[in-house]
């Protein structure tokens, strides 16, 4: 039977002979269904007219599917001793894509920033014989369980070779982050699918609950997102999408923004209200 998968926001849903009534995660007022209505594909039907792209981005390769699939966010491969450790996750896999992560030693390892980009990490954990790291607070949003997740709670999970997990919250209450201590030269790198998000303003990052619906965070979750942050050093930091990375300078950015978000959210400094 088939795993047919939501062509709005990517997400694989176990073998059934028909898809899915509806897809919960587009349901959920982070996400959206579109006004043409709820679609369905296959993998096997995704690779006919889709391929990866694996491209260089910065001191790490990037994996994205063209043409533009789902939300269309990039995954990343981080050096990871005589391996790489993927960095959230997109749903086609194709032969090319595993040859090439073959090439580097294959995969040690998953970890997905939130449900948005769960896609098809199933295939992924198969194909390479890997655990996916998630964190227990997005449990209820796994659409198809698989044995090799592994889930985490509390903080932060060192999951070694300098690489550790940071649940920042807001977007999805298990929402993470990924430090690599080794990145930016020895300065530290953040990956942050979009829990913190790169804008077109690169001397600024942004948060919300929902990016297509643009609903904001609460202030304290915005002020959370920086608490959990501030003991990793970091220089750069690199969104779900190609090209969004932004340093040198990252981490007083990411400080600078959360400031910012929160005089927003409160009306003062150049955000108060003024009488019309």
């Amino acid at each position: 039977m088939p795993r047919f998968a939501c062509v709005t926001c990517g997400t694989q849903y176990p073998d059934a002979p028909a898809p899915p009534a509806a897809c919960p995660i587009c349901e959920d007022p982070r996400q959206y269904v579109p006004v043409t209505g709820q679609q369905w594909t296959t993998l096997e039907a995704l690779g006919a007219g889709h391929a990866n792209r694996i491209a260089p981005q910065g001191e790490l390769t990037g994996v994205g599917t063209e043409p533009k699939f789902g939300i269309g966010q990039r995954a990343l491969l981080v050096p990871y001793g005589e391996r790489v450790f993927l960095w959230d996750c997109v749903t086609l896999l194709d032969d090319a894509t595993v040859e090439e992560i073959e090439r580097r030693g294959g995969l040690a390892g998953i970890a997905i920033s939130h449900p948005h980009y769960y896609s098809a990490m199933g295939e992924w954990g198969d194909r390479f014989g890997c655990p996916i790291h998630l964190h227990a607070g997005d449990a209820e949003w796994i659409m198809r369980p698989h044995a090799a997740v592994a889930h985490w709670s509390g903080d932060t999970l060192d999951l070694g070779e300098g690489l550790t997990l940071i649940r920042c919250g807001g977007h999805f209450p298990g929402g993470t982050v990924l430090h690599w201590a080794g990145g930016a030269g020895g300065a530290g790198a953040l990956l942050s699918g979009d829990i913190v998000q790169v804008i077109p303003d690169r001397s600024h990052v942004s948060f919300l609950w929902s990016y297509p619906n643009q609903i904001p965070l609460h202030e304290s979750a915005v002020l959370e997102i920086g608490d959990q942050l501030a003991p990793f050093g970091f220089d750069e930091l690199y969104g779900a999408w190609w090209e969004t990375r932004i340093g040198p300078g990252a981490k007083g950015i990411v400080e600078r923004s959360v400031e910012r978000c929160v005089r927003a959210l409160r009306g003062e400094g150049e955000f108060a209200r003024t009488k019309a």
